[in-house]
């Protein structure tokens, strides 16, 4: 396997992994699919409509996000928002993020010979 073919899928593969978290902590504001597509790959999250719209109906079967129909427009729009649970777990997910930054960062400090 090539060097390429393994880091975009080491990259996809980390991607994932915070997806969830992205999108808790970006329907804070509610929205809707297309839209948060866009907001994630701005923000350095490239995934596509694929991965998203099966994980968004996945969180709200879950419980932590709600969900209601925009039809006031001519295309009806499901919009999503965080609720109180989905706060509690970004919450949660943002304390274990924050541990594992910090132990990637110290095995990369203990790799370099700098353990700090």
């Amino acid at each position: 396997m090539e060097l390429d073919d393994l880091l975009s899928g080491s990259q996809q593969e980390l991607r994932r992994g915070t997806l969830v978290l992205a999108c808790l902590l970006l329907l804070r504001t509610p929205g809707y699919g297309y839209a948060l597509l866009d907001e994630l790959r701005e923000l350095g999250f490239v995934t596509d409509a694929n991965t998203l719209y099966p994980l968004l109906r996945r969180l709200e079967a879950r419980g932590v996000l709600a969900s209601e129909w925009n039809t006031d427009e001519s295309r009806p729009r499901k919009f999503y928002r965080t609720n109180r649970q989905g706060e509690q777990l970004a919450a949660e997910l943002m304390i274990a993020w924050k541990q594992l930054d910090a132990a990637v960062r110290g095995l990369d400090r203990a790799a370099q010979g700098d353990a700090r």
